[in-house]
């Protein structure tokens, strides 16, 4: 059955190691607290302003915030010296790896130590599976991918490393020898998406991944590349019922009839760099005499990082192995993705073990982190799509991705099936049939970076709808309008959003726009002063969650009416404090004094334990665990922006109901005077909150502090914890309290009642989403629709974009300043991918050692529309509608609609991406 959080915190299985998690500022001492982000430890609170981020002062005013911040004399207790490590890599993956040779660091410059592969063998170092490869390339073998770390340094002083820095900034350090070529390793996944419909849209379909499974071909070329024919053999049925829909929706639409008209395209995107604010960093300490391991990093996901470290070291010789693990959590200095399941803290733990008793800094610097960096992964995409000309509506639609994943798998397969699953974006189409392959290769390695694989997939489509529009010819907000799936429609998987779905709501607002509105009279204009002007529009949807999102959350509440939130959410620019603060107040009254993040370890009292995959576990097998009142699918997971509001705060939200019910709500009627039987003892919902006030028609307003000291005097439940976990889906059960049955939508409760520990209260009838839905596409989505209009100089190809609008819903807008600031960032970075940013492949890309900003430029600020931007976000649909995932969609739409625009201008399709200045002026010869 696993084991329970509580126990986890004492022992990791197989290792014996006791592992504790906590964000980097609880352990401050009083002086050095004052730089962090808990709002009630400075003379500062949003609840007096009524706007503004928790952490938004600490921040503007430089306070110690980021790993990259921090030195071992900033930490109480940790020695006053730091001292720093470096890794050499690769910049060769087809000669084998001969030597390294480290004559140009002599004397002082000498590394106080030097790690190679044969000391992690030698040592016992495991690596976890998640990261399968040698964490160092062994003499003897060809680097699997470019930028493979080969040895890590470490220097006593920042003297002798800066200058070592230095002196290995032109040096041949690594020796090679006989060229064998890229090594071949196997690949990340291949995947058959076919959806068939029945006669009509309510029908069932005849054929889907939701009803049916997901398939994979059984069979591969000599070179890797799947096999995606169905062949003639008796095994492998599943795959072969998918292949023959599949292909016969790829014959109708190679049939030559003129009544459908079939637009057959390819489409290239690139690899980018997440380009965080802040290089990875990290620091650590071993304590030999203690047999302790502190460390200080920043990542998106906590639980999975020091239960990592903890298997790292778990098997090692006695002198490597920690008896205690402590993981300090910081800021990151945004995250993009590129901070999820990234290996570069397991570098930071070794450096520490191989060079114990003082504390080391391992910090990448910018050409560091191109060469070693997670990077977004290069499509190669062909796609068919077949419309009625009569109509108007799609009727048929083919796509094949192949994904470059570089070194290592990371998370390949899941953006390879997201891109799948999101390749019809916001349109209905009734016969689908998509194949996506993942592959190694020996560039950087590829992963979890915004926009997750749709980015790519939205992109090419969105281009394509313009084209087909064009050649119908038909409006292309109209087309979209006809197409556009309605609310309750399938999706490619098979199954149907269980959120709202404003699509016309939003098509509207777009050709509404003067943009859309004017962009004849305004291309007319330009003409005489020798300026092409083009305006383009995209309309997407994106999805938020995993499909194994969990959320630990606790509310407490003191008898002075201070409120202090603990969850495990990361900040990385996302504003998650902010959020689970806010969305905290609207049920007990008062923004949040303290706000604690990443705090994995605070929920012992839960008492929590998990088992199995929960991406794989059968029906049966969950069904079996759930009889156990502490299992969970999932203990904790890791933050994402798009689903940072909508998980990060859900478990918070639903602990600050409780207190609200069982405790200030009775201790309110006590105040009032209301009997427990009176009519009104049951009308909870129609008590409002209103400047830390509790109203309620006909009874005198009852302040916050008055409430909490009264709940804390009858000892009332004046503290909840709770955790959640969805499956596309929350989960549900039930908690005896105060002689009654509260139905939620968590796992597990505990709660603490006047001063008193929190107790486990145990759940019955718990439902658990069904496993099935592991098969199915996202139930969650967001939309998101852009219109800009861009001016391009005939003589130079300079184009400018002199306006843009964005329109896009996100259910609640928990901090609408932080989903404004999301859209204006996702702009910048759609900018960016559509114009301006691009990574070769493989030697002559960040692999090879020598980019930086000099050669990649991402959107600077004459880039954009500063004057000329305007952000939309619609209102909730209802009181009741929760927030949702908006940070991911409010970037793709920006890319197809520069694209569009581009070809407005100009006559001219671009098939890749980044669209050059230098193209465009090659075009207008």
């Amino acid at each position: 059955m696993g084991i329970s959080r509580r126990e986890f915190v004492k022992s990791v299985t197989a290792s014996g190691i006791a592992v504790s998690m906590s964000r980097l500022a609880i352990a401050e001492e009083v002086g050095f607290a004052a730089r962090e982000i808990l709002p009630g430890r400075q003379a500062w609170n949003p609840a007096a302003t009524g706007v503004g981020r928790v952490d938004g002062v600490a921040k503007v005013t430089g306070a110690k915030l980021y790993a990259s911040d921090f030195r071992a004399a900033d930490l109480p207790g940790w020695p006053q010296k730091t001292s720093h490590a470096m890794l050499i890599r690769a910049a060769d993956a087809t000669h084998v790896l001969t030597g390294i040779d480290l004559s140009s660091l002599s004397g002082p410059l000498k590394p106080s130590v030097v790690i190679i592969a044969a000391d992690l063998e030698r040592t016992g170092i495991r690596v976890p599976e998640f990261y399968a490869g040698d964490l160092l390339c062994p003499v003897g073998k060809t680097p699997l991918y470019l930028g493979q770390p080969v040895a890590l340094l470490i220097f006593e002083d920042f003297d002798a490393f800066d200058q070592a820095r230095l002196a290995l900034r032109d040096a041949v350090v690594l020796k090679f020898g006989e060229w064998t070529g890229p090594v071949k390793a196997a690949d990340y996944g291949a995947f058959r998406f076919t959806r068939v419909a029945g006669p009509t849209p309510d029908a069932p379909d005849v054929y889907s991944p939701a009803e049916n499974g997901w398939v994979s071909p059984g069979f591969f070329e000599s070179s890797g590349r799947p096999i995606w024919a169905r062949l003639p053999v008796p095994t492998g049925q599943a795959y072969a019922e998918a292949a023959a829909h599949g292909e016969k929706i790829r014959a109708e639409l190679a049939t030559n009839n003129p009544a459908v008209l079939v637009l057959d395209s390819g489409f290239e995107t690139q690899s980018v760099d997440p380009m965080a604010l802040e290089p990875e960093s990290g620091l650590a300490w071993y304590d030999a005499g203690r047999k302790n391991l502190d460390l200080v990093v920043s990542v998106q996901s906590p639980a999975e990082i020091a239960t990592a470290i903890a298997y790292l070291l778990g098997n090692a010789q006695t002198a490597f192995k920690p008896a205690h693990i402590n993981t300090n959590f910081s800021t990151c200095g945004g995250g993009f993705g590129g901070r999820d399941h990234t290996p570069f803290p397991l570098y930071v733990a070794l450096a520490a073990m191989f060079f114990p008793n003082r504390p080391v800094r391992l910090a990448n610097n910018r050409v560091e982190q191109f060469q070693s960096g997670i990077k977004r992964h290069a499509f190669k995409i062909k796609t068919q799509i077949g419309v009625d000309r009569a109509t108007g509506k799609i009727v048929g639609f083919a796509a094949d991705h192949a994904l470059d994943g570089g070194g290592l798998v990371n998370f390949s397969p899941s953006v390879a099936t997201v891109a799948a699953n999101g390749a019809l974006g916001i349109y209905y189409v009734p016969k689908v049939d998509v194949t996506t392959y993942a592959f190694h290769s020996r560039g950087v390695t590829a992963g979890s970076m915004r926009g997750y694989g749709t980015l790519q997939t939205m992109t090419a489509l969105e281009v394509m709808v313009d084209e087909i529009c064009s050649a119908l010819p038909l409006d292309p907000i109209e087309f979209r309008r006809r197409n556009a799936l309605a609310t309750g429609g399938r999706i490619l998987a098979g199954n149907t959003y269980s959120v709202s779905i404003r699509t016309p709501e939003i098509l509207d607002k777009l050709e509404k726009h003067p943009i859309w509105k004017q962009r004849a009279k305004e291309k007319a204009r330009a003409q005489q002063a020798g300026i092409l002007v083009g305006t383009g529009v995209a309309c997407v949807t994106k999805n938020y969650g995993t499909g194994a999102d969990c959320s630990l959350g606790s509310v407490e509440i003191a008898p002075n009416g201070q409120i202090a939130i603990y969850c495990d959410g990361a900040e990385m620019g996302n504003g998650i404090g902010t959020a689970v603060a806010n969305r905290v107040a609207t049920h007990l009254g008062g923004v949040a004094d303290e706000v604690a993040l990443e705090q994995v370890d605070k929920f012992g009292p839960l008492d929590l334990v998990t088992s199995g995959d929960p991406y794989a576990i059968d029906q049966k097998t969950q069904d079996a665990a759930a009889r156990n009142p502490r299992w969970v699918p999932a203990i904790s997971s890791a933050t994402a922006a798009s689903s940072g509001t909508h998980v990060g705060t859900h478990a918070a939200a639903e602990a600050a109901r409780v207190v609200f019910r069982f405790g200030l709500w009775p201790a309110a009627l006590e105040l009032w005077g209301i009997a427990p039987h009176d009519p009104k003892a049951s009308a909870s919902k129609k008590a409002q909150w209103k400047d830390r006030q509790l109203v309620m028609a006909g009874l005198a307003p009852l302040s916050l502090p008055a409430i909490a000291a009264k709940a804390h005097a009858r000892n009332g439940v004046t503290g909840a914890m709770a955790h959640c976990f969805s499956r596309w889906a929350w989960s549900q059960a039930t908690f005896p309290m105060a002689g009654q049955e509260w139905t939620a939508d968590i796992d597990a409760l505990a709660v603490r009642r006047g001063a008193g520990k929190f107790v486990p209260v145990n759940r019955s009838n718990v439902k658990f989403p069904p496993t099935n839905l592991n098969r199915s596409g996202p139930t969650y989505t967001a939309l998101c629709g852009t219109v800009v209009r861009i001016e391009i100089d005939r003589a130079t190809a300079a184009l400018r974009i002199a306006k843009a609008y964005s329109v896009l819903e996100c259910g609640e807008a928990l901090v609408p300043e932080v989903v404004l600031g999301q859209a204006q960032g996702g702009f910048a970075m759609g900018v960016g991918y559509a114009l301006l940013e691009t990574l070769p492949l493989y030697e002559d890309g960040p692999g090879n050692g020598r980019w930086n900003l000099g050669q990649y430029v991402v959107a600077r600020a004459s880039d954009l529309p500063l004057n000329g931007l305007e952000i939309e976000v619609l209102p909730p649909v209802d009181a009741q509608e929760r927030p949702k995932g908006m940070a991911e969609v409010v970037m793709i739409p920006v890319v197809p609609a520069l694209l569009n625009a581009i070809y407005d201008a100009t006559g001219q399709r671009f098939r890749s991406l980044p669209v050059t200045q230098a193209m465009i002026k090659g075009a207008l010869k």
